[in-house]
């Protein structure tokens, strides 16, 4: 069952599912953050990690050296045909019997970025890590500060027998943008 506002505001003003939570829909002159009405529009902070110019290749189980940590004030641009990392400005705690489904805001899917997330596992904690690719030829701007992507919580009919907790997850409680490991 996919949960509602209620829910979500329940959620993280009693057990920090979100942090820091926009109880509200905030779009006034902004690509929207907050709670919708099934689902919850986070936020992409201000660091994000760009790939080195030297990097030749990317490679899932080896990808420290290509990337570099840059801080940005209001907007990154993304050069045409490329990818950042991003980090949400929400921290997130998923209980036991919820799992999320995660997908890129419309107004930045009109442009050409594509945001890609994987599901939150029931007791996955963290800031969420980004993968922002411009698929156009031009660059793209994305801004701090604002929604990103949106996130909705689905309520298993039973509580998993392992969570993402349970089985130490590599991601578990990350802080800053995490690259791919093994």
């Amino acid at each position: 069952m996919i949960k509602n506002d209620k829910w979500i505001k329940t959620m993280a003003l009693e057990k920090g599912l979100i942090e820091p939570f926009e109880p509200n829909q905030v779009r006034e002159g902004k690509i929207s953050f907050g709670t919708s009405s099934y689902g919850y529009d986070m936020r992409v902070s201000n660091e994000f990690m760009v790939m080195k110019n030297n990097a030749k290749a990317i490679d899932p189980k080896n990808s420290s050296d290509i990337f570099e940590l840059v801080v940005v004030k209001d907007f990154i641009e993304i050069p045409p045909n490329s990818i950042v990392l991003g980090k949400t400005i929400e921290y997130f705690k998923i209980p036991r019997d919820i799992v999320t489904i995660a997908f890129g805001k419309s107004t930045y899917a009109r442009c050409g970025i594509f945001v890609n997330i994987t599901p939150f596992e029931p007791e996955w904690e963290g800031f969420v890590t980004l993968s922002i690719a411009n698929t156009t030829s031009l660059p793209i701007k994305v801004y701090t500060g604002e929604g990103i992507a949106q996130v909705l919580f689905l309520q298993a009919s039973e509580v998993c027998e392992t969570s993402y907790a349970d089985k130490k997850g590599k991601y578990q409680a990350q802080k800053t943008i995490t690259q791919a490991k093994i």
